[in-house]
C-alpha cells in the first residue's frame, strides 16, 4: 500500500517517537566484580563444531566454569545436564584452580530436571556440593541469561576459539576422546595465560580446598525385575539373571552405571543418554532364552540381541530356510557367542561372504578350530649361562680384545 520512501519515513518517525516519548527500555547494569568473590558456570552444546572421533560424529557438551574477576576458565566434556556432570565439572575446575570462590552462580537446571521430585533431589544434592566446598549458591531468574553474563559471553568466545583452533589444526577428527580433551586443555591453558596477573590477585582471596573431593556418584536401591532388568533414571539396563528378585545398589556417575550386590561390583555399563532407552546384554539372559526360544520373536528388546551386523544377517538367512527353526538355531549361535563373540562373528562373516549355509554345527566346529589356532604355543626358554659374563668380569675377554686390536 505504501511506496518505499513513505515506509522509510514512517519507520524513521516511529523510531524518533520511541526515543522521545516511548516506553522505557530495559537497562543492563555493568557489574564491578571483586577478586575471589564470584564464579559462574553453565552447560553449552558443542555439536556445531563438527568434532569427530575416529571419523564418527562426537555429540557432546561442555561444562564451562569461569571466574568473574579474572576470566579464568575451565571446561569438562560431558553428555547431559545431569548433577553428576555438574559435580564432576565443578570439582575439576576447583582442583585445577587450587581454591574456592565465595559464591557460585548458575541457572535453574531447567534442562536437567523434568518433575518436582527430580528438582527437589537435584537441589538437595547441589546444596550439599556447595556446602562441602564452603561456597554459597545463587540462581539466576528464569529466561534471564544476562544475569549469568560472564559465562554466557565466554561460552560464545570459547566455542569460537575452539573453532579457530580446529581450523588451524587442519582437521576436526581425533583418534580418541583423550586426544580431543588434551586439545581442549592445551587451548584453555593458552587462553588463561593472558589472565595470570588478575588470577594472581584472585588466588590470594580464594578459600582453601577441602581435604577430599566429594563423591559425585548417585546411589539408589533398585529391585531386579523378572525380566532380569532394572529401571534407573527412566532407562532400562540388564543384569545377570541370578539377581532376579534381589535389591541391588546402583551407582551412577557421569558416564557409567554400576550394579553392586553385597558390596561387590556385579556389572558396569555405559550410562544411557536421554529417557526411555535400554541397554540389554544378551549374556545375561541367553541361558534362559535358549530354553524358551518361542519368546524371541516378540521379545521387547530383541534388537539388542544382534551383537554385530553379521549376526543380524545370519538370522535373516536362517529365516529364509526353515523359519520355524530359525529362532532356535540363532539362539544356539548366540549362546556360543557368549563365550567367544569375536570368533563366532569371524566365522559368520566368512560363511556369509562365500554364500555358504549357516548351521550351528558348522559354526561350532570352525570356532573350535579358530580357538585352537589362537591358543598360545608352549615356549621353552633355555637356562641362561653366565660364563660369558664371568669371563668379562675376570678380564679374559678384555685382554683378548686388546691383543686383537694391537
Amino acid at each position: 500500500r505504501f511506496q518505499d520512501g513513505q515506509l522509510r519515513t514512517l519507520q524513521r518517525r516511529l523510531k524518533r517517537w520511541r526515543a522521545l516519548d516511548g516506553p522505557d527500555r530495559e537497562v543492563y547494569f555493568t557489574q564491578q566484580h571483586k577478586a575471589g568473590a564470584l564464579c559462574q558456570s553453565d552447560f553449552t552444546h558443542m555439536d556445531s563444531l563438527g568434532v569427530t572421533i575416529a571419523r564418527a560424529p562426537f555429540s557432546h557438551m561442555a561444562y564451562h566454569f569461569v571466574l568473574a574477576y579474572s576470566g579464568w576458565e575451565s571446561c569438562t566434556v560431558c553428555f547431559s545436564e545431569s548433577f553428576e556432570s555438574l559435580s564432576l565439572g565443578f570439582q575439576n575446575a576447583l582442583w585445577d584452580l587450587g581454591g574456592v570462590p565465595v559464591q557460585h552462580c548458575t541457572d535453574r537446571f531447567s534442562a536437567a530436571v523434568s518433575s518436582l521430585s527430580e528438582r527437589t533431589e537435584f537441589t538437595e544434592r547441589y546444596r550439599g556440593l556447595m556446602k562441602h566446598y564452603g561456597t554459597s549458591c545463587r540462581y539466576i531468574n528464569t529466561a534471564k541469561p544476562n544475569e549469568n553474563g560472564c559465562v554466557e559471553q565466554r561460552n560464545h568466545r570459547f566455542k569460537r576459539a575452539v573453532d579457530q583452533a580446529l581450523m588451524l589444526r587442519g582437521s576436526r577428527d581425533f583418534s580418541s576422546r583423550a586426544e580431543y580433551e588434551l586439545f581442549l586443555s592445551q587451548l584453555l591453558k593458552q587462553m588463561n595465560a593472558g589472565r595470570s596477573a588478575r588470577l594472581a590477585e584472585e588466588m590470594r582471596c580464594l578459600r582453601t580446598l577441602p581435604t577430599l573431593r566429594l563423591d559425585a556418584q548417585k546411589r539408589v536401591q533398585v529391585r531386579v525385575g523378572v525380566g532380569s532388568t532394572i529401571s534407573v533414571d527412566r532407562n532400562v539396563y540388564s543384569v545377570p539373571s541370578r539377581l532376579i528378585g534381589e535389591t541391588v545398589e546402583v551407582r551412577m556417575d557421569m558416564e557409567t552405571v554400576e550394579a553392586w550386590y553385597a558390596q561387590k561390583l556385579i556389572e558396569r555399563m555405559p550410562r544411557l543418554r536421554g529417557r526411555n532407552r535400554h541397554h540389554i546384554n544378551y549374556r545375561h539372559i541367553i541361558g534362559w532364552l535358549v530354553r524358551k526360544p518361542g519368546a524371541f520373536a516378540q521379545y521387547r528388546y530383541r534388537s539388542e540381541l544382534f551383537p554385530t551386523s553379521h549376526f543380524r544377517m545370519a538370522y535373516d538367512l536362517l529365516c529364509q530356510g526353515d523359519n520355524a527353526r530359525a529362532d532356535k538355531e540363532y539362539l544356539r549361535l548366540l549362546k556360543l557367542a557368549s563365550d567367544n563373540e569375536s570368533a563366532v562373528d569371524h566365522v559368520l562373516a566368512h560363511l556369509i561372504g562365500r554364500s555358504l549355509p549357516i548351521a550351528f554345527e558348522t559354526v561350532e566346529a570352525m570356532v573350535r578350530d579358530i580357538t585352537a589356532l589362537a591358543s598360545p604355543a608352549a615356549l621353552v626358554v633355555a637356562p641362561v649361562s653366565l660364563a660369558a659374563y664371568d669371563a668379562l668380569l675376570s678380564g679374559d675377554v678384555l685382554s683378548q680384545a686388546k691383543e686383537s686390536a694391537s
